[in-house]
C-alpha cells in the first residue's frame, strides 16, 4: 500500500508537468515549444507553493513518491 497520499490537485498538476515535458520533448520551434516551457514554469510554481509541502507529510520522500506516482500516471495517459 502506498504510505503517501497526494491532494489530487498536486498529483493531477504533477502529471500534467510530466505529460507537457514529453510534448515538449516532441515538439520543434514550429509546434510552440515556447509554449510548453511557459507551461512547464507554470506548473512547476504551482507544485512547488501547493500547500501540501507546509505539512509533516511533506517530506522530501513525499516529493519523491509523488514524482513515481505521477510519471506512471502520465506514461499511462500517453499511451
Amino acid at each position: 500500500m502506498d504510505r503517501h497520499t497526494f491532494p489530487a490537485d498536486l498529483l493531477e498538476t504533477q502529471t500534467a508537468w510530466y505529460v507537457t515535458y514529453e510534448q515538449l520533448a516532441a515538439a520543434t520551434v514550429d509546434d510552440g515549444a515556447a509554449a510548453y516551457r511557459r507551461r512547464l514554469l507554470r506548473l512547476s510554481r504551482l507544485i512547488a507553493a501547493h500547500p501540501f509541502w507546509q505539512t509533516r507529510a511533506g517530506t522530501p520522500a513525499a516529493r519523491v513518491a509523488l514524482k513515481e506516482v505521477a510519471r506512471a500516471r502520465a506514461a499511462g495517459a500517453t499511451r
